[in-house]
């Protein structure tokens, strides 16, 4: 019986002392919230305008309050506490640790909640590695919990590149960011940022843009719905219904990424590079400007769209390039090269075409169309008049041959071939042909479509008289030899003239037919944060993991952190009810 009235004696000890240390504990629990009075001066109270308040006003030195690792300066101060609150007012400073300091004309400050509203001159200063960041506006909330502010009454935000204002923000300490709504703007010596929201990393300096956004340079103009901006170095890129104005070129695209200093622009997925001067377009799926070399590269289903007197002229290969200034321009088509215009099209391996001499080069196993007509030889050269801008002559050089189908039989070939063939255009319609040198022609002579014979004749020239892309007229000139044959006078393995190759199944008749099976599969790029918005707050971690990011090498200045003005924290007092205790 004894040692059992021992055990509960014991036991009931145990529970009495668990009970204080736990009521001990709330208590720790309620003091460490409660402001603290550092230095009172004078004191008074006026429960009739400020019921249950007390009321500190300076003497030779401002009030001071402590809370939680954030002191606080003013020259009156009328404190709850009871309610755990104070307004301070008269050049009110809020210091919270060796970088973050609020100065305003008034502040309420709730101890409850840690929230700090400022009126008047709101000035709040934040001393970071890479320099001093001050936030101006006329109230501003203070969230000292969650280490954010946030005002909504305009604000300008000034570090040591960039000079931002907005009429909506939001300060998230933690990370040095800034998140800007409404009206956002950037001034920078170098170049001016609008947009209608954009978040701001003020250690790196890098912007992330939302909504329609405008960047605009000494020598670009950049334009976006959502994007990142690095303000630092001038370099980012648009992912969303982007466009940069460059100089005398326009480029559009899904993506596009954009670098001042390497003079260089490139762009993915359905890109538009629109040559402002000389109004002609570049599609493709992706492409490079550079600025400095007046240049551009477009590869995956690239097509060139010029205007030739009325009539689109689209030119394709597996990549093009535009090189040289305006009016001196040199287009090259590589790879598996084609061009179409209503009635003129063609192909070869490569093609390459000067503004400066007008001449568009076929080079390796070239083949046009004029009308029904194929035209080959080892290369093609078309040429435009300079002033009018016109077809005007072409020229096909070595082992030249024309052929075209005969339009009645359907199954011969009117052919004519030379060592070099020059045509000549009116009105970008080809009228007249003249085959030079050990020439020879194959022809299928009618009379209200009954068939003559056929005319099979060499001699040193031949010139042929076109209309409507259709022979009109046949001159044999110097020592013609030949006849017309009865049809069935000529075996038909004598109706093809040596080196006879018919191209038909390759002609291109439609803008469509210069790009090929592989073209039409191109699997497009997947850009991310079109269709999902990116963290960027993980990105901008991630870029802090770059060496080669130029704000990643700024050090710390003499290796210690930035400090603002040392704190002065006399001991601390309670707050009682006799105004003496702070004479």
């Amino acid at each position: 019986m004894k040692q059992l009235l021992s055990v509960l004696f014991c036991l009931g000890y145990f529970l009495v002392g668990v009970a204080q240390d736990e009521q001990s504990d709330v208590n720790d629990s309620i003091q460490s919230k409660q402001i603290n009075i550092v230095y009172g001066a004078n004191f008074t109270k006026n429960e009739a305008q400020f019921p249950g308040a007390s009321i500190f006003s300076k003497d030779n030195r401002q009030v001071q309050f402590e809370h939680q690792g954030a002191d606080l300066w003013c020259d009156i101060a009328i404190y709850y506490q009871k309610e755990n609150r104070l307004r301070a007012l008269g050049n009110v400073r809020l210091q919270q640790g060796d970088s973050i300091e609020l100065t305003s004309g008034k502040i309420n400050y709730d101890g409850e909640t840690k929230l700090a509203k400022a009126f008047e001159n709101v000035l709040l200063e934040a001393e970071q590695q890479s320099g001093p960041v001050t936030l101006r506006t006329d109230t501003l909330y203070f969230d000292r919990e969650s280490q954010e502010s946030y005002y909504n009454s305009s604000g300008t935000v000034v570090d040591s590149t960039n000079t931002l204002t907005s009429e909506i923000g939001r300060y998230f300490m933690e990370v040095n960011k800034y998140q800007f709504l409404d009206s956002v703007h950037i001034e920078n010596p170098e170049y001016t940022l609008d947009s209608e929201q954009l978040d701001y990393y003020t250690t790196s300096k890098n912007a992330y843009m939302y909504g329609p956004s405008t960047i605009t340079g000494e020598a670009y103009k950049i334009y976006c719905e959502r994007g990142f901006y690095d303000t630092k170095v001038e370099s980012g890129y648009g992912i969303k219904n982007t466009r940069i104005d460059y100089n005398n070129r326009i480029i559009e695209g899904d993506s596009v990424y954009f670098d001042k200093a390497r003079e260089f622009a490139s762009a993915t997925n359905n890109i538009v590079v629109t040559d402002t001067v000389n109004n002609g377009v570049i599609r493709a799926h992706y492409a490079e400007v550079f600025k400095a070399k007046d240049s551009v590269f477009a590869t995956k289903r690239a097509v060139s769209i010029s205007l030739v007197e009325q009539d689109s002229l689209y030119m394709h290969g597996d990549t093009l390039m535009v090189t040289g200034k305006p009016k001196n321009r040199i287009s090259r088509a590589f790879r598996n090269a084609k061009f179409y215009k209503t009635d003129l099209s063609g192909k070869c391996d490569s093609l390459h075409f000067s503004e400066k001499t007008g001449v568009t080069q076929l080079i390796k196993n070239p083949v046009i169309w004029n009308g029904e007509n194929q035209m080959t030889g080892d290369s093609i050269h078309l040429i435009s008049n300079l002033k009018t801008e016109k077809m005007d002559s072409l020229k096909v050089i070595n082992n030249a041959f024309i052929v075209s189908l005969d339009s009645i039989s359907k199954t011969g070939y009117n052919q004519a071939k030379g060592k070099d063939l020059f045509g000549k255009f009116v009105d970008n319609e080809l009228k007249v042909i003249d085959l030079i040198k050990n020439t020879e022609v194959i022809y299928y002579m009618y009379n209200d479509d009954e068939l003559i014979g056929i005319d099979k004749t060499i001699c040193s020239k031949i010139r042929i008289t076109m209309a409507n892309n259709d022979v009109e007229d046949l001159t044999f000139t110097t020592d013609p030899d030949g006849d017309i044959f009865p049809e069935r006078e000529l075996p038909v393995d004598s109706r093809k003239l040596k080196g006879f190759v018919w191209r038909g199944d390759e002609r291109i008749k439609t803008m469509e037919d210069i790009f090929d099976e592989d073209d039409n599969n191109i699997e497009l790029v997947v850009i991310r944060g079109i269709d999902n918005p990116i963290d960027i707050d993980a990105e901008e971690a991630e870029r802090s993991q770059n060496s080669g990011d130029p704000v990643n090498g700024i050090p710390p200045p003499e290796n210690k952190t930035p400090q603002l003005k040392p704190i002065d924290r006399p001991k601390q007092i309670k707050v009682t009810s006799d105004p003496n205790q702070f004479q």
